[in-house]
């Protein structure tokens, strides 16, 4: 019988059984709410052989059985004068034949049969609007999950193939299916990387070789290029082994940024930290935030000749801020620094793989990055981490 359980069949049923329930309710609740008396005995007056037809239901029962005037024009004047005999079980406003037609009670009647009919429709299509979101939102959950396992090597997310109409069983099999061929895909780029990234190191150890021949000028910029193919390389290698590195820990960063403030200070270099007193504990991968850093810094002390270091929290997110004194980007320029290979010569900034890994190193953490030019000159390098 699954297979007859598609999205046509579910929508129908739930319609007609919303139909069936707003003739119901409208029916059953009209009557004692409009009835004269209908404070009392409510059970009562929902008798089917004294419930007055409501202009929208029909009647219940066999109309010939009804109480009430026969059908069509009396033969004469009603017995008793002009205004008939007074009101009274038979007469012609007994409640049981219902109110007269186009009077306000019939009026009242058609407006709450209408009011009650449309209340029960209206939760019916909130029902059936929750049930058709409902595939939809383990999608867009599954989809995000999707995003994160593949960004961070997690095992991938999988969507019941059994639950559901035809329609969502099937989608759920195609998604799985792309899933599955992402993961593949990604895991065979990686590879082929990889693999061409170590077999380029034996043909640059030949070429090191081979320099000793040359000139002593072309010597030094043929060893610049073999240098900068090497960083190229070392940068790839770092992107493939990164990717498959542990989960985040618990970092101390102002430890962090106070040993690479050392190391910088050691080699010469001008690097100024301000740090808080108050802990500044984030949640990343030590290896992979490192790297981040060191590109960071390393393109502010290229670029900028010195480089200021500042950490705070910010709501809830730790921000650190690395400015340089260099000439900027300009704004047109920002999101083009962070694609990979594209090297902006006129500002200097950008080169490789150098911002490309960084900001990618940076959300498989959850963090962010952006640049921005300071009021006063030279790039700001804000780092967004997530608090430990």
């Amino acid at each position: 019988m699954r297979r007859f359980d598609t999205l046509f069949l579910r929508l129908f049923l739930l319609m007609w059984a919303t139909l069936v329930a707003a003739h119901l309710v409208a029916y059953a609740l009209s009557v004692p709410l409009t009835e004269p008396g209908g404070g009392t005995a409510p059970l009562q007056r929902l008798d089917p052989a004294r419930l007055p037809v409501l202009p929208s239901l029909p009647p219940m029962g066999d109309p010939a059985a009804r109480p009430g005037p026969p059908p069509g024009p009396p033969p004469g004047p009603p017995p008793g004068g002009r205004d008939g005999p007074p009101p009274g079980p038979g007469g012609p406003l007994d409640a049981r034949a219902g109110p007269p037609p186009g009077g306000p009670s019939s009026r009242a009647f058609l407006w709450l049969d209408y009011l009650l009919r449309a209340a029960v429709i209206a939760f019916g299509a909130a029902l059936g609007a929750r049930w058709l979101a409902a595939p939809m939102r383990r999608m867009a959950d599954a989809a995000q999950a999707l995003q994160q396992s593949l960004a961070r090597g997690e095992p991938l997310p999988a969507l019941d193939e059994q639950r559901g109409t035809t329609e969502v069983r099937e989608t759920a099999r195609l998604f799985n299916r792309m899933a599955q061929r992402l993961r593949e895909q990604f895991d065979a780029r990686g590879l082929h990387l990889a693999a061409v990234s170590h077999d380029l190191r034996t043909p640059l150890t030949r070429l090191r070789l081979r320099l000793e021949a040359l000139p002593p000028g072309q010597r030094a910029a043929a060893a610049q290029d073999i240098a900068a193919i090497d960083a190229l390389l070392d940068d790839t290698l770092a992107v493939l082994r990164e990717q498959r590195a542990g989960a985040p820990e618990r970092i101390d960063l102002q430890a962090l940024l106070q040993a690479l403030a050392d190391d910088l200070a050691d080699q010469g270099q001008p690097v100024e930290l301000q740090v808080p007193a108050e802990a500044l504990l984030v949640r990343a991968r030590p290896v992979a935030l490192r790297r981040v850093l060191d590109n960071l810094v390393g393109n502010a002390l290229r670029h900028g000749g010195r480089t200021r270091l500042h950490a705070r929290r910010d709501g809830d997110a730790v921000e650190l801020c690395i400015d340089d004194d260099g000439p900027g980007i300009p704004p047109e320029q920002i999101a083009r620094a962070f694609e990979p290979w594209v090297r902006l010569h006129d500002q200097g900034v950008g080169q490789g793989l150098g911002l490309a890994i960084a900001r990618d190193l940076a959300e498989r953490d959850g963090a962010s990055l952006a640049l921005a030019n300071r009021p006063e000159g030279g790039l700001r390098a804000c780092l967004r981490l997530l608090p430990a």
